[in-house]
């Protein structure tokens, strides 16, 4: 499956993006989804997680409330809507495949798309 992330920009604080990943070569549905995030010079870190119907979502505290993420398989496409958004979201942002037991670590998903830039202003 490859994935290319989209939706990134420059928006002020307080201001809302909605990011998305589409797949292709194979369907979404058969797939756990995660958003991650990573700023230069640090490590890659975990922003969300949707299970494979939508049903269970899983946030870290620092975006908690803010954003949300969503699916919808028919259109082969996960997505991260993005609100209430603070200079400290600034990062590139990656979807990727969950393969292993984990939710929030990075070494558990694969098949990573070339990330969108997110840079929010103060």
């Amino acid at each position: 499956v490859q994935l290319q992330a989209s939706g990134g920009g420059l928006v002020q604080a307080g201001g809302s993006l909605r990011l998305s990943c589409a797949a292709s070569g194979r369907s979404l549905s058969s797939y756990e989804m995660g958003w991650f995030r990573q700023v230069p010079g640090k490590e890659r870190e975990f922003v969300a997680a949707i299970s494979l119907t939508g049903i269970r979502k899983y946030y870290s505290d620092s975006v908690k409330g803010r954003f949300t993420i969503s699916r919808d398989n028919a259109k082969n496409t996960v997505y991260l809507q993005m609100n209430s958004l603070k200079p400290e979201d600034t990062a590139v942002y990656y979807c990727a495949v969950r393969v292993s037991s984990s939710y929030y670590d990075v070494g558990a998903y694969d098949y990573w798309g070339q990330g969108t830039e997110v840079t929010v202003s103060s």
